[in-house]
């Protein structure tokens, strides 16, 4: 067993997204619409597999309106909107057919600058919770409504998200008038740096102990998933989830005498990488976008479009304004500083060879837009 400071921790809680928020209050206000009795836990779809019991904590009728609320509860691992509410406003309307209009209200941003995964103009309700409120009023709706035919208006709302945006990126992002709705796997699983570094390196011990010289680490979840879905034949004990420890994990990886290291990522991690930073997580590394556009001029790209470069809110919006025929020379650009870092985290070590890194670049629907394998 591995010794840690992890070890005299309590077992971490975990919570539930702002996204399965929404959606518990969306399925409760479903059930007010339409007369049934509101229980004390809705059972809700999360957004890749399984399903979630959350907590309801009020329904009510105001005029032709049903309001549902949900307190956000994140488990030991709290963000800015852990114990406020969620909304959910349901209005129904005649029509020939079913149609479902999702839209945020009071305390929900909007977005207004590019580059992020909704268009300017809209709510800022990610499209994982999207699908997954949608999702969750539909199972509603077919279990006690099956012949309902109209115009459902689903509005989320956060009484003091327009505060509590305040202790988060939005503004910078663009993201105006409140919180985002988030959450790709609609649970927030809790962690400590030392529990997760723990896991790190307990993982290396057990594929270096099963032979395996070839480690994948991924930055999360989706990035694994990807990986797997492209390298099928991939052991899963030689596929480790590094997250934003990037120091750490190639550190770890020297010291477990691997040969090789590829990491799986996207293009936000890719170019933290690249700027050397020991921990990528957004709230302790921001991106340098005037060094990016530095880089950018070396490419040869235009003053115009550098200008706009830094000026740029995420690595995502760059990539895009990078013209097409530039993109592979920006990636490659890219992954080079990135394996200089990573071979400079690594360090030196006499009881090992300078460790062989390589990169695997997705976009946000698992394409692989750059390998160097």
């Amino acid at each position: 067993m591995i010794k840690n400071d992890a070890a005299h921790e309590k077992q971490l809680r975990e919570g539930y997204t702002t996204g399965s928020a929404a959606t518990a209050a969306a399925m409760a206000a479903v059930r007010g619409l339409f007369g049934c009795e509101i229980p004390d836990k809705i059972t809700i779809p999360l957004p890749v597999k399984g399903t979630l019991d959350v907590p309801v904590a009020l329904v009510e009728r105001d005029n032709k309106t049903i309001r549902a609320a949900v307190i956000k509860d994140g488990g030991d691992d709290p963000d800015a909107t852990h114990g406020h509410e969620i909304h959910a406003v349901l209005e129904m309307f005649p029509g020939q057919e079913l149609q479902i209009e999702l839209n945020g209200g009071k305390g929900v941003g909007r977005v207004t600058l590019p580059g992020l995964p909704v268009a300017v103009g809209e709510a800022a309700i990610n499209p994982a919770p999207r699908k997954q409120i949608i999702a969750g009023v539909l199972d509603e709706l077919a279990r006690i409504a099956p012949d309902f035919c109209g115009r459902l208006k689903i509005t989320i709302e956060v009484p003091q998200g327009e505060a509590i945006a305040k202790e988060t990126m939005n503004a910078r992002l663009g993201i105006l008038g409140g919180i985002s709705i988030l959450g790709t796997q609609g649970i927030v699983r809790p962690y400590s740096h030392a529990s997760w570094k723990a896991s790190i390196a307990q993982s290396l011990n057990v594929a270096r102990a099963s032979g395996i010289e070839e480690i994948i680490f991924t930055t999360g979840r989706r990035s694994e998933q990807f990986y797997l879905e492209h390298f099928t034949d991939t052991p899963q004990i030689g596929i480790i989830q590094a997250a934003d420890f990037f120091k750490f994990s190639m550190q770890q990886a020297r010291l477990k005498k691997m040969r090789k290291v590829r990491w799986a990522i996207f293009i936000g991690k890719l170019v933290k990488h690249a700027m050397g930073f020991p921990y990528t997580h957004a709230k302790d590394w921001a991106i340098d976008f005037n060094q990016l556009a530095d880089w950018c001029t070396e490419l040869g790209l235009s003053e115009e479009l550098t200008k706009k470069i830094r000026a740029a809110i995420t690595a995502r919006h760059i990539y895009e304004m990078v013209p097409e025929k530039s993109r592979k020379a920006f990636i490659r650009m890219l992954v080079r500083y990135a394996c200089e870092n990573a071979r400079r985290f690594s360090g030196n070590s006499e009881v090992a060879p300078e460790i062989c890194v390589e990169y695997i670049l997705f976009d946000f629907e698992g394409r692989i837009l750059y390998a160097n394998n």
